[in-house]
């Protein structure tokens, strides 16, 4: 700050006194939200990244989101991005509020500079953080790191809404106990459930915190997996299988993603798919790969609704 020698005196009281004020706000500010610091132009905010402090828009505007799973984070939080990539815009749960949002790879450096970003998302593995980062603020998080309820309020610290994230989580947990006894009445307390994706040839079965309904089916909604899905992909997110091994993994019902344009399904033509108890007693729930990658609150709540529906219907 540039200071006139004749108001100096009174300058350095001015100073010293915002000073003052400055650091018993940001004290105040710190304890009652350790994720994020507010300065004292109000402003910005010092976010406590994985990396280090970072400092942030107060109330960012512009986002643009380089790792896919956090948009509909945003989106909840009344937050629309400047600029996503190509796989939010594949889920239909978000109902087309994407639709007018620039698309964008995590290499479109010149096309991401051009649209102003005040704020940026990423993965922590993200090869060019580097880069964002000499064109707006930018944050990484590690998926891995948080569960899906932490995710969303890790997200709205960042972005000033932490109360408004934390409220869902409460509202998201009661809705949970509510919906878990309906479905604990229908199919009984004991019921195992297994997720199963393709994409092409290739095959998954995945853990309790990896998308396609997981978080609902096992965390919300409480359904035991069998013990070697526990055991094998529990923690590790997934696991690539053949067709002729589901059975070991296969529980008293079956989830499977209807995967995308190059997914064959031909496994379910087969005397191995045929024979499992969860087919025989048509216990297969079909579930759209594309929306349910994600399990943001939007893509959850849809998730919620559905899976609840399949496992009561008839009950």
């Amino acid at each position: 700050m540039k200071v006139h020698k004749r108001y100096f005196f009174l300058s350095l009281i001015a100073v010293l006194a915002v000073g003052l004020l400055a650091a018993c706000s940001g004290e105040t500010s710190q304890k009652m939200n350790p994720g994020t610091q507010t300065n004292s132009s109000a402003k910005t905010r010092i976010y406590h990244s994985e990396n280090g402090d970072i400092e942030v828009p107060a109330n960012p505007k512009r986002i643009a989101v380089l790792a896919p799973a956090y948009a509909g984070n945003l989106l909840k939080l009344g937050i629309t991005p400047i600029a996503v990539d190509k796989w939010p815009k594949g889920n239909k749960f978000y109902e087309g509020k994407l639709d007018d949002v620039e698309e964008i790879t995590e290499d479109s450096l010149e096309k991401l500079l051009s649209l102003n970003p005040d704020l940026i998302i990423a993965y922590s593995n993200n090869k060019n953080i580097k880069k964002y980062s000499e064109i707006a603020p930018t944050v990484s998080f590690t998926y891995e790191k948080y569960n899906y309820l932490e995710q969303h309020i890790e997200i709205g610290k960042l972005v000033g809404k932490e109360k408004e994230a934390r409220a869902w989580v409460e509202e998201w947990q009661k809705k949970a106990q509510a919906e878990k006894k309906k479905v604990r009445e229908a199919i009984g307390e004991n019921a195992t459930a297994t997720v199963i994706d393709t994409f092409g040839k290739d095959m998954y079965v995945y853990g309790d915190n990896w998308g396609r309904g997981t978080e609902v089916i096992y965390q919300a909604l409480g359904l035991k997996a069998p013990k070697k899905v526990e055991q094998e992909v529990f923690g590790r997110g997934y696991k690539a299988i053949s067709a002729e091994v589901i059975p070991q993994y296969a529980g008293d019902y079956i989830f499977v993603g209807q995967g995308d344009e190059t997914t064959n399904h031909s496994f379910m033509e087969t005397d191995v798919w045929k024979g499992i108890p969860a087919v025989q007693k048509n216990h297969v729930i079909k579930f759209d790969s594309k929306s349910s990658y994600f399990n943001d609150p939007i893509t959850l709540e849809k998730e919620m609704e559905f899976i609840v529906k399949a496992l009561t219907k008839g009950k």
